[in-house]
């Protein structure tokens, strides 16, 4: 609803604080200093979770300099700007006292200018990139040629559905329900989020000649418990996320032939986010998962997944070199393997049976999700 510009700011800087801690800790060298990991990283949907946490990693720890692009709402007389306003701010500052280069341009992503945008400064800076992240999180596209807004929808597709969620305002239980989406529902969600504008990206991006020999890029998915496939992975936004991956294998192809470069989803782990609050079951699942994990001690949280992902999955060979990336039998990378596994699941499925209004704050850690969701915000940091 608002956002604490300060507590953005210091919440930014935490995460920061942690990538620069795992920088040293795995003794990662800078391109600057001789490594030859990220030097020139594109972020498109870069203010906020998984987004931020990617430009975070590969500034922080790699010492990439990063080009960002969100599409964030600025401060009026009478709100506060959204949250990803001030974390961009953030970034860039903190990135300036470090010596890096980082631009940010707040517009939308979906447009030919914000493509246009990114293009003239990489020429500006003489520099390409040979890293290009596709995270962009949004409910509306307008097709920047014929006008037309689509709106993705979170519906099922074959049956009505109905589960518990959670109030986070009031910290409770409430029913959460969802339509059975129309043929128009699903053309248009998959129009806003699926792979339809991350392959204008790499095209745009390549034929302008700003991406560099060996070039990779990844969007990322989730996939989550069988519990909420029908409302996730087998509703909306799971055709969506089937075109994001088809999308992906097409991009491979191109940019292997081309650049001996690639593409990739990374299906990460199930995070709080300003959308995942208002999917039925999902907010429910997150804080018995969290429970779950945290007993387990194997919780992770988007930096904590950003800093796996590029050292353990992208740049594992020596002075932190691109490596052969381990991929499942559908060619995803997969940072979801502690949430999914067997033990993790099998309690999670266990709890959900159980809880109701009654023992929901026993049965779950419904503290922590809600903390999460305010400190995305600023709040309670």
């Amino acid at each position: 609803m608002n956002a604490d510009p300060d507590g953005c700011k210091r919440e930014t800087l935490r995460q920061i604080e942690f990538a620069k801690s795992r920088r040293q800790e795995r003794e990662l060298k800078s391109y600057k200093d001789g490594g030859l990991g990220p030097k020139f990283v594109l972020v498109i949907g870069c203010s906020t979770g998984y987004g931020l946490a990617s430009r975070i990693a590969a500034s922080f720890e790699y010492g990439a300099d990063t080009i960002g692009v969100s599409f964030e709402k600025e401060a009026t007389d009478v709100r506060t700007a959204t949250p990803g306003f001030y974390n961009n701010q953030a970034f860039d500052e903190a990135a300036s006292n470090e010596g890096l280069i980082s631009r940010t341009f707040n517009t939308d992503a979906f447009s030919h200018e914000a493509k246009n945008l990114v293009i003239e400064e990489a020429k500006k800076l003489g520099r390409k990139f040979d890293l290009v992240i596709y995270s962009l999180a949004s409910s509306v596209r307008v097709d920047p040629d014929t006008h037309e807004v689509y709106q993705s929808v979170v519906k099922t597709q074959d049956c009505y559905y109905k589960g518990w969620g959670i109030n986070i305002l009031q910290d409770c239980l409430m029913d959460g329900e969802s339509e059975i989406a129309t043929e128009e529902d699903i053309k248009n969600t998959v129009k806003v989020m699926g792979g339809e504008d991350w392959q204008l990206w790499i095209e745009a991006l390549e034929a302008a000649g700003v991406l560099a020999e060996g070039c990779r890029t990844l969007a990322y998915s989730y996939i989550g418990p069988k519990e909420s496939y029908p409302i996730y992975r087998d509703g909306t936004i799971g055709h969506a996320k089937a075109h994001l991956e088809q999308t992906a294998k097409k991009l491979n192809e191109q940019l292997a032939s081309e650049l001996g470069g690639a593409a990739y989803i990374s299906v990460n782990k199930g995070v709080v986010t300003r959308s995942s609050a208002v999917i039925p079951v999902i907010s429910l699942y997150l804080s018995v998962l969290f429970k779950i994990m945290k007993e387990k001690v194997i919780h992770e949280d988007c930096n904590q997944q950003m800093d796996r992902l590029f050292a353990e999955r992208l740049y594992t060979e020596k002075n932190c070199a691109p490596g052969a990336v381990p991929v499942d039998e559908k060619g995803r990378i997969r940072l979801d393997e502690l949430e999914l596994r067997e033990d993790v699941q099998k309690e999670a499925a266990e709890l959900m049976a159980k809880v109701n209004e009654e023992n929901f704050h026993e049965l779950t850690d419904v503290k922590g999700y809600i903390h999460d969701f305010y400190a995305i915000n600023g709040f309670e940091v």
